[in-house]
């Protein structure tokens, strides 16, 4: 969501969250009765759908925003499914606009392998543009996984259209740009060669280059400190 795109991904899901706020968590005080806690994730994405009164000739009142919905984490894209899948068949199309997983594409090198993964921006949370309203909430929160709006005092909180632009442009790569390399190392990190012409030997690492995949490290040959770029994946951190 900026330029510095380490800081930015490594950035946590509740800070990116916070400007939209938090729900509430009352406070109970003990005493002997029981008291049943309603699991926020209730629900299962198979069950058939309860119905939501809405006539297919209601207008469309009130204007599409963009909700921060905080789901089951690693359930993401199948509570997208599901959440789709029952937006249609209610015929509710009309109140909701796209529902995102934010993603990126990575690049990492695995047994020597580079491939291209996808990884998920914000594990626990889905986007969603929608007119809020009764029926559009209940629908929502009816669907299995799905936990609640973030919001404060229990009310779903729009995000900020700069907030919305900046994780947008960021879930929204161009297909042509190069993806980002998945580099674990930073200037002054303590790490050690495990292929190659100087395998075991350890040094400190003194350039990352992620266009290239590759890492200069300083070694000590010969009594000299020396300069030596390896492929990120040829090391690993002391």
């Amino acid at each position: 969501m900026t330029d510095d795109a380490t800081n930015e991904h490594e950035k946590p899901a509740d800070e990116v969250v916070a400007s939209a706020g938090v729900p509430a968590i009352d406070e109970v005080e003990d005493d002997d009765t029981p008291v049943e806690v309603a699991d926020p994730f209730a629900g299962d994405e198979n069950a058939k759908p309860v119905e939501v009164a809405v006539s297919e000739d209601a207008p469309v009142v009130g204007e599409r925003h963009w909700y921060i919905l905080k789901v089951q984490s690693n359930r993401e894209d199948s509570i997208r499914e599901t959440l789709l899948r029952r937006i249609s068949m209610q015929g509710m199309d009309k109140w909701f606009g796209e529902v995102i997983v934010p993603k990126e594409q990575v690049t990492e090198f695995k047994g020597g392998k580079k491939r291209v993964v996808s990884r998920k921006l914000y594990p626990g949370y889905i986007l969603v543009n929608m007119i809020l309203n009764d029926e559009t909430w209940y629908l929502v929160r009816e669907t299995g996984g799905i936990g609640d709006f973030t919001g404060s005092a229990g009310r779903p909180s729009p995000m900020l259209p700069q907030d919305v632009a900046k994780l947008l442009n960021k879930a929204e790569e161009k297909a042509d740009d190069q993806p980002r390399l998945k580099i674990n190392f930073k200037k002054g990190d303590r790490v050690k060669i495990n292929e190659g012409t100087f395998e075991n030997f350890e040094g400190e690492v003194e350039q990352i280059d992620e266009a290239n995949g590759r890492v200069t490290v300083m070694l000590s040959i010969f009594g000299r400190s020396t300069p030596v770029d390896i492929e990120y994946w040829q090391i690993e951190t002391v």
